[in-house]
């Protein structure tokens, strides 16, 4: 979304609009990251209440579709892969062709992307839900500019703010929880088990790397130390988790420490980096999607913030902290640090972390 259409936060006169007749078929075009699936999930399971008899579906990026492993709300998931060149364009016509098959009479899209929107119209769905965002209002037909709620607070609010404006359909902020699914939770207890060389003790996952860029990662040796104090107070182990461009990072950290750590980015879907999540007896990093899983877990949770937001993208959930070292600069929302210092990071130390920790009862 521009700035330009930020500033035009009108509510559409299609608010409050009762559908008739009720959709039979729905389906969601689901956000694009990790973390935004987490803070969309009560949108999505307002769309579920909504609607309880329609057949519900999810199209998503193959690689996020782990996601939806176990949930028994939804009835239908429709992966995705894009690809690139000319093989992109092919991609497209797919994805709108099995739009288009399975009949759906009504499509919420979380995503502001034309692409997006441009699927669902060209697929003839004849009901179509979203935010007026990136030139593409006329291929939705309810429709609204975000209101000055979904801009303001927790980004939980910006996808029920949507489905309230465009549908009428009311949602609770507070339906984010996840519950991981038995098979991936029995694997990833397996692949643990062989890995692990103090099975009795704490297991602490951390999530040393972030997609966005270095102004939202913590410092590498900063890590490593939390590794060695984790193992020197609590003879905890870590499991570094992480996407596969991740694994690199947690290698290093593994690396530098004194401890060491089993390093599960790159070995795991989401379905079972939820699953390990669970297994585990506390979370921490940086600001991420696996922070964002932790939280929806349940599991103690300390966030460590450097260019972005708590407010707006704090992790959810009953037990989770932020650490954030607030400077004049920040939240600065920056992928790197235009002083270069990038002290909003490197002021937080490891102790803090394990006070943390221990606050939120990781080690009770």
């Amino acid at each position: 979304m521009t700035g330009a259409e930020q500033s035009r936060a009108a509510p559409s006169p299609s608010r409050g609009a009762i559908l008739s007749p009720e959709p039979s078929r729905v389906v969601i075009k689901a956000v694009n990251w990790l973390g935004d699936l987490v803070m969309s999930l009560p949108a999505m399971r307002a769309v579920r209440r909504a609607f309880p008899s329609a057949h519900l579906a999810v199209l998503v990026k193959k690689e996020l579709s782990g996601f939806f492993d176990g949930a028994n709300w939804l009835d239908e998931l429709i992966p995705y892969s894009l690809g690139s060149g000319l093989g992109a364009l092919g991609a497209r016509a797919r994805i709108i062709g099995q739009l288009r098959s399975r009949g759906f009479d009504l499509a919420v899209v979380m995503p502001n992307s034309f692409d997006s929107a441009l699927w669902i119209a060209a697929a003839g769905i004849p009901r179509r839900a979203g935010y007026i965002a990136d030139f593409r209002g006329a291929m939705l037909t309810h429709k609204a500019y975000p209101p000055a709620d979904a801009l303001d607070g927790h980004q939980v609010r910006y996808w029920l703010a949507m489905l309230r404006e465009t549908l009428g359909i009311e949602g609770d902020a507070g339906e984010f929880a996840l519950r991981p699914d038995e098979a991936n939770v029995a694997r990833m207890r397996a692949w643990l088990g062989e890995r692990r060389t103090r099975p009795g003790d704490p297991l602490i996952a951390l999530a040393p790397a972030a997609a966005y860029g270095p102004a939202k990662e913590w410092p590498a040796a900063k890590f490593a130390a939390l590794i060695d104090l984790l193992a020197r107070e609590f003879g905890a182990e870590a499991v570094l988790v992480g996407a596969p461009s991740e694994r690199a990072r947690c290698e290093q950290v593994a690396a530098m420490s004194r401890a060491g750590a089993i390093v599960a980015a790159g070995e795991t879907s989401i379905g079972e980096l939820i699953a390990i999540l669970s297994l585990t007896h506390a979370f921490a990093g940086n600001d991420s999607g696996a922070m964002h899983i932790a939280g929806a877990l349940g599991i103690p949770t300390v966030a460590i913030f450097g260019s972005t937001n708590p407010d707006r993208t704090g992790p959810l959930g009953p037990r989770t902290r932020v650490i954030l070292h607030r400077l004049d600069c920040s939240p600065c929302l920056a992928r790197t640090c235009r002083f270069g210092h990038y002290n909003c990071l490197v002021q937080v130390q490891p102790a803090e972390v394990i006070d943390s920790l221990r606050a939120l009862g990781a080690f009770a």
